[in-house]
């Protein structure tokens, strides 16, 4: 197991933040993976970006389009043969207003 960075009163003062309720047992499963969490930050921060092009995005800039074809029709007749009633392909439903 890592190293233990992160102690239980922070782990307890995240939970309240976050308005969670951690048992014992999760708050110190919590410790660990944050513990580790941060020991693995410290590696990435360890290598040499120095070379790399700063960049807000990594990968194909723009949104793809394609053309707009309808694929599915309506069909008033298929999409009206369950209706209980219909009229001039309208669903009939009963009044509920005076």
């Amino acid at each position: 197991m890592s190293e233990t960075r992160i102690n239980l009163e922070q782990v307890q003062h995240v939970a309240r933040l976050a308005r969670l309720e951690l048992t014992e047992d999760e708050e110190r499963h919590l410790q660990a993976d944050l513990s580790s969490i941060l020991t693995y930050i410290d590696k990435l921060n360890q290598l040499d970006t120095s070379a790399v092009e700063p960049t807000a995005q990594v990968g194909d800039v723009g949104t793809p389009m394609r053309e707009d074809e309808v694929t599915n029709r309506p069909d008033p007749d298929a999409m009206l043969q369950n209706a209980p009633a219909q009229r001039r392909h309208l669903v009939v439903v009963p009044k509920i207003i005076e």
